[in-house]
């Protein structure tokens, strides 16, 4: 992989792609990547991390949307201590947060990646973010379903070279696509009976274009699975291409920064869930309290629908698992 990433990246500096004196950072960019991708391939907590990734990238697309949120609000949603964040705080926002996760999760609903689907059922099985949507943003859903659908149709047609240069001018592409979508101007009926059609609303789509970001980069051959938490777009587009990969190299390294500390972390904990919790082969113990990693403050009712156990049966595995903690923090 190494190898590959060294070879990727001389081809580009030698065709113009790059600018020399740019390529060991964007070397490196590339090789901590292909590290970070290479070990969720073999990595005992992907599911874990792909789990909290998407909540990264699902905050970052909600800040982008114009409704700024923090993954553990969208923790406390899931673990069913309260309704969206901002659904009641938020009533002059642009767009409703159950809106946003909507989308970034409907984006991986046909992938192929086992794992990855494992956990986006594992997720709908605590929150059905289609319930959800359905119920606080049906307008939003309206509006921006059929452009996110034609989105996604053009985000997933064949690219040429697996490079930043490529994916900047497929963003371009579909963010001329959202200058273009129709507007949702509304109709006003005047006293003499004449109607009058308003300006539409501004709604800014650009967040709509970062939600399929990790889907290019994967489908682009940039990296061997769908990453989430890989939102690299800014809230304001600069005028060139070549701007662009400035700037998406600069989020990437960020991003594959943050997703190694997070991945190592996840695994110390996930390593300490083997050693300090001691169960039966049947016991959902060790289950839960990986899921705990990645959503935690689950509820007893959210426990019962995940493990498909009684409320008491959840209650007392809560108990039990939070008895051990306190036993070897002591």
């Amino acid at each position: 992989m190494r190898n590959q990433l060294l070879t990727l990246v001389s081809i580009l500096v030698r065709c113009g792609m790059i600018p020399a004196p740019d390529s060991s950072r964007f070397s490196t960019t590339m090789m901590l990547l292909g590290r970070l991708d290479g070990r969720l391939q073999n990595s005992p907590a992907t599911d874990i991390f792909l789990a909290r990734a998407r909540l990264d990238g699902a905050a970052a697309l909600a800040g982008l949307a114009g409704v700024p949120i923090d993954v553990r609000s969208l923790q406390e949603w899931i673990a069913g201590r309260c309704p969206p964040p901002r659904a009641s705080e938020g009533l002059n926002d642009p767009i409703s947060v159950s809106a946003v996760f909507h989308f970034a999760l409907s984006r991986d609903e046909d992938t192929r990646d086992p794992v990855l689907q494992a956990t986006l059922n594992m997720l709908r099985s605590v929150l059905d973010d289609r319930v959800e949507v359905e119920k606080y943003g049906r307008e939003d859903l309206a509006h921006f379903g059929p452009l996110w659908r034609t989105l996604r149709e053009i985000a997933d047609m064949p690219y040429p070279r697996p490079d930043l240069m490529t994916i900047a001018h497929r963003v371009i592409e579909l963010m001329r696509v959202t200058h273009e979508a129709p507007g949702d101007g509304p109709q006003v009926l005047a006293l003499d009976g004449r109607s009058l059609d308003l300006p539409p609303r501004p709604r800014d789509r650009n967040w709509l274009v970062a939600t399929a970001l990790p889907r290019m980069l994967h489908r682009a051959g940039i990296t061997m699975q769908v990453i989430p938490s890989l939102i690299l777009l800014p809230k304001l587009m600069p005028p060139t291409s070549a701007d662009l990969v400035k700037m998406m190299e600069r989020a990437l390294r960020k991003a594959v920064d943050a997703g190694l500390r997070d991945l190592d972390r996840i695994e110390r904990q996930a390593a300490g869930i083997q050693a300090n919790i001691h169960a039966t082969k049947r016991s959902r113990a060790p289950l839960l309290s990986r899921l705990q990693i990645a959503y935690p403050g689950l509820q007893p009712k959210a426990v019962a629908r995940l493990l498909d156990v009684s409320p008491q049966g959840a209650r007392k595995l809560l108990a039990a698992i939070e008895h051990q903690r306190r036993s070897t923090s002591t």
